[in-house]
């Protein structure tokens, strides 16, 4: 059995394939660079080429493969827009893996994507829920809510730099999860029948505003936050602007979905009934607190080795110089 894992160079993806490898599954990876993918291969998963915006390059991806979990989503750096990458390329997926005679398929959303219709992104998930639940694949759907990976760029490395952390309109609480976590689920519901033709949500232990971020982020670094509001009204005028100009579309797709994060609409839900059908522990789930003060513990000893050393090499190069011994009078009056 040969597990297909798409989009397994990024945040997510890489601990899917992680995951997958240590539970001694046969990880085949869908890759655009074998380059920025040699981790993988060192790791013990295949790399084959492929693309989702060429459809002719999945077949081959495919073959002999029993399932697939598609991890993969548009980057901010792409020059591909979110509809080419989000829908036109999952749909090929769709259509490659149901032409292959895949298994199972597992595709992961994002929660609550069907409250949100004007939002690109997540009206175009809730699509391809769709498209994928009438392909006549078996397939699940993992809902996610927020990576905490995520929130070390957003939050930690501004505060430990002293540089502004931006917030948007009214924040809303967002049930972040550690993606490590995120893969157990994803894996789990490979063996799991229960999960066969189903939707889950999958998101963290509770859900946290900015604010409340910020302060922990505060409290466990020493440090106060140069907190910017951004009013959501110009984010909006700003994204008004950029859908006149052709280039500018992907940038208006992405800034709408500040929507969402500036709703003050929570994102979460229960998670009692989906940790008993994967037979998963909700103890060994990490919490948001533990993955913080496991992050700024490191920094903050790191941050603390440098200027030890930085201190030391100083004081080296202001040690003064030993005078050179006199000659003796003898030895002058020579």
């Amino acid at each position: 059995m040969t597990l297909l894992i798409v989009g397994a160079t990024g945040t997510l993806g890489r601990q899917v394939a992680r995951r997958a490898i240590d539970e001694g599954y046969k990880v085949r990876c869908l890759v655009r660079s074998s380059k920025k993918a040699a981790f993988l291969k060192e790791w013990g998963a295949e790399l084959v080429p492929g693309n989702l915006r060429y459809p002719d390059t999945l077949a081959e991806a495919l073959v002999g493969v029993t399932q697939v979990i598609d991890a993969s989503t548009s980057r901010p750096t792409d020059s591909l827009s979110i509809k080419q990458v989000d829908w036109d390329g999952k749909v090929a997926l769709i259509q490659a893996a149901k032409a292959a005679g895949v298994e199972r398929f597992i595709f992961f959303s994002i929660l609550d994507a069907d409250k949100y219709p004007e939002v690109p992104l997540m009206e175009i998930k809730r699509c391809t829920e769709l498209f994928l639940a009438e392909s006549g694949l078996n397939y699940t759907i993992l809902r996610l809510a927020g990576f905490m990976q995520g929130l070390i760029g957003q939050y930690g490395i501004p505060i430990l730099e002293s540089q502004p952390v931006w917030v948007t309109g009214n924040s809303s609480p967002i049930a972040y999860m550690d993606t490590q976590d995120i893969a157990k689920f994803a894996i789990r519901a490979l063996s799991v029948p229960e999960t066969q033709n189903q939707t889950f949500p999958v998101v963290g232990t509770r859900a946290w505003s900015a604010e409340e971020i910020i302060n922990l982020c505060e409290r466990l670094s020493g440090k106060d936050a140069r907190v910017t509001r951004m009013p959501i009204t110009l984010l909006r005028a700003v994204r008004g602007l950029m859908r006149f100009f052709q280039w500018g579309w992907n940038v208006a797709d992405r800034l709408a979905f500040t929507e969402v994060l500036a709703s003050g609409k929570e994102l979460n839900a229960s998670m009692d009934e989906v940790y008993t059908i994967f037979g998963l522990d909700p103890q060994q789930t990490t919490t948001l607190e533990s993955y913080l003060q496991e992050y700024f513990s490191r920094i903050m000893k790191k941050l603390k080795e440098l200027d030890y050393q930085k201190n030391k090499n100083k004081n080296k190069k202001e040690k003064p110089k030993k005078t050179p011994f006199k000659q003796s009078s003898k030895a002058n009056s020579q």
